[in-house]
């Protein structure tokens, strides 16, 4: 089970007694001090959980929650709050908290709550056996594509490269993170082996149908969405 933990919170002492507690429980654990450097590390695939406080610098915690469901990020995310209305709470889980904790809270409560957190997100991603975007439907289980129930045939990594993109429709992935999720590597060995497998994969599911699935962001990366542009 992954057990990657990141806490985005600003203040020195409960971030501290947070990340010493939950490695003393066998979790694996980050720390963000920023909105921005916690939203960052919260696109990283191997997290499985994000403990989020609101006020945070740079970006509070609402709209980089916001901003992370925005990009398909489905992450579970446990909002830590000072603020106790129903009011509050409802914004929060109205912007894409899976659940929330009242400060000051009780440790143990804590644990108890990333643990259904990270429960429900085996389950739900047991669940999603079958990716589809549009009309393009990959089968997880069988490895197999189609596109307007038309069956595609993709090699090995064109797959592997397919369900990264369809695991978040509209999640833009950069160069370095393809490569670092399909290939395993950190810096691209051939120059331009992400430009060559995009133009692979557009030629096998986008040619011949009126409206195409995989985009480029120049300069940026690339996108699978059902969007007009």
């Amino acid at each position: 089970m992954n057990r990657h933990l990141l806490i985005i919170e600003d203040d020195p002492r409960v971030a501290d007694f947070l990340s010493r507690g939950l490695k003393a429980e066998g979790y694996t654990v980050e720390v963000a001090r920023t909105g921005p450097q916690g939203l960052e590390l919260a696109r990283d695939e191997r997290v499985s959980l994000v403990i989020l406080d609101l006020m945070l610098p740079g970006l509070n915690g609402l709209d980089l929650c916001q901003t992370l469901r925005a990009e398909g990020g489905q992450v579970p995310i446990l909002m830590l709050t000072a603020m106790s209305t129903t009011e509050d709470k409802v914004k929060g889980l109205r912007l894409g908290a899976d659940d929330y904790l009242t400060k000051p809270f009780d440790f143990e409560e804590l644990l108890a709550r990333i643990t259904a957190l990270l429960r429900r997100g085996r389950e739900q991603r047991a669940v999603a056996t079958t990716l589809q975007v549009a009309d393009l439907v990959l089968d997880r289980e069988r490895m197999q594509v189609w596109r307007a129930d038309a069956p595609l045939t993709l090699t090995a990594k064109e797959l592997a490269f397919l369900e990264l993109l369809m695991s978040a429709p509209g999640r833009l992935f950069s160069r370095e993170r393809i490569l670092a999720n399909v290939w395993g590597v950190h810096v691209d060995p051939l120059t331009n082996i992400v430009d060559v497998y995009v133009r692979r994969l557009r030629a096998k599911i986008d040619d011949g149908h009126p409206l195409p699935l995989l985009k480029t962001v120049r300069g940026l990366g690339y996108r699978l969405d059902d969007s007009p542009v």
